[in-house]
Parts: C-alpha cells; structure tokens; sequence
C-alpha cells in the first residue's frame, strides 16, 4: 500500500488482533513500526513477524493506562527512530453486564483501558506529530460507540468518549493549521480475541458470551480490518467504518435517530434475545 514508506508508526495493543495486523501491514508497506502491548507474549510473535520481513521494530510492555510510562514510552521512541509519524491507538478490553449489577471498578476499568489509553496515547504523542510535519492519529472505536446497546454501557460509554474527543481533535488540527490528520474508526464484529479474554459481571459466562460473538457477530478478519483502517488512513478519511454490520449500524442511527432507541428492545425481544444481568 503506497503512502506509508519511510514512516514511524506507534501501534498500542499490537500483541493480537488489529493491533498486530496492522502493525504487520504498516511494516509491509514499508514503515518503521514500535509496538507495545500488556500481552507480551503476544507482542513477541507480533515482532518476529516483523523481523522476518525485514522491517525496522521497536517492541515494549506498555499499560496504557499508565500515563507516566506513556511519557516515557514516547520519548524512548522518538529517540530511537528520531520521529514518529502515525499512531493508532488501538489497545481496549470488553465487558458485558447490566448497569444494575456492574460493579463501580468494572466500570473504571474499562473507562481507563478503552477511553484513557486513547487519550493519552493522542495527547502524548501529538507534540511529536506535529512535529514529523506529517502527522496522523488513529483512535479506535467501536460500532458500539455509534450506538448504545444493553449489557454494554461501559463499552459504549468509552468508545462514545473516544468518538467524541477525536471529532473535536480533528477540527482542533484543522482550526489550527497542524499538519495532523485524525481518523477515528469503527469496527463491527472482528475475529480477534477481545470477547475471549472479555470480564463479565456476576452471574455471566464469559466462555458463553465469546463463543456467542465469536459464531454470531465476529464477520471481518483482523487483516481485513487493517486494510480498510490504512485505505482510510491514506485518504485521510475522517470515519472509517469496518464490516456491513458497522455500515447497518451507522445507517439506521443517521436514518431514525433517536427512535432506534424505542425500537431496539423490541427487535432484541423478537430475536428471543435472553434478558441479561
């Protein structure tokens, strides 16, 4: 893919998933790529993968809920490759449970992870960007974070946040004048291990619910998805949306408003859809 030769992207959860995929197609076409993850058995495999295409790599443990570390992590990066370009912050978890039932740390958890890491990766990094004179930010949403869902307010409630804080980032670059581009992205069910290694709240099998999303909602492979997230990068699209599913989602939302929210409890109770804690 052209556009991506000679630079330095950022990718967060890169031990699985879209993560290592696109950090695999970033190196393919030719960029320089630091991946960091938790999971750091995961992020060997993803950077053997790349060392055995040749490609320039920079792997760390990284908790992105960590800001001090995230300071640091950046400057350890831009020292080692003397800029960075591109960052997609990727790096989320899931959870399923009624508001009823979560527990308050549940919550906080996945608000850290999904919506704080995207947070912290942007703002860290964007002095950087900036300062590449070719810069751009990737933040990964959700289809979930287009349209609420029971049993997912923690998850929506991030992936909203994130959908919100990148529009305004990107007309913030615009207002401005820097040369930053933002994309934020939103994926509908992909085959990636986000739902296996899920939590869930009391009463919930987890091992239940992945095998759910995995048979039922999982369409798109994370490689699929990495194509369509770098096409959207190098036209620098504004939304990228990945699956017919997302595609669905964002029409009926545009097309009803508001009423989708009167009708989907209806439509999930036709479906036999069973009543979740």
């Amino acid at each position: 893919m052209e556009g991506f030769a000679g630079k330095v992207a950022v990718v967060t959860g890169a031990g699985s998933g879209i993560g290592a995929a696109l950090a695999v197609a970033l190196g393919r076409a030719g960029a320089s790529v630091a991946i960091c993850d938790v999971d750091t058995e995961g992020l060997a495999a993803t950077e053997a993968q790349l060392k055995a295409l040749g490609v320039n790599v920079k792997s760390d443990r990284l908790d992105v809920t960590e800001r001090a570390a995230f300071e640091a992590y950046a400057d350890e990066v831009v020292k080692h490759f003397g800029k960075v370009n591109q960052i997609y912050n990727n790096a989320g978890i899931a959870y399923t449970g009624d508001i009823e039932v979560t527990e308050f740390k549940d919550l906080e958890r996945v608000f850290d992870v999904d919506y704080w890491g995207v947070v912290n990766g942007s703002k860290i990094f964007l002095p950087h960007l900036i300062a590449s004179g070719d810069g751009h930010i990737v933040n990964i949403s959700s289809v979930f974070g287009l349209l609420g869902m029971p049993g997912q307010a923690p998850y929506c409630a991030a992936k909203f946040a994130v959908r919100g804080f990148t529009e305004a980032l990107a007309q913030e670059m615009a207002l401005t004048g820097h040369p930053v581009k933002v994309t934020c992205v939103h994926p509908g069910g992909i085959k990636t291990a986000i739902a296996r290694n899920a939590t869930a709240a009391e009463g919930l099998d987890p091992k239940e619910l992945a095998h759910e999303f995995d048979t039922q909602m999982a369409r798109t492979t994370p490689d699929e998805a990495a194509r369509v997230i770098l096409e959207g990068v190098r036209r620098n699209k504004r939304r990228v949306l990945i699956g017919n599913d997302a595609r669905a989602f964002e029409a009926v939302t545009r097309i009803t408003g508001s009423g989708i929210q009167r009708m989907l409890p209806k439509i999930l109770a036709r479906a036999n859809h069973r009543p979740r804690r």
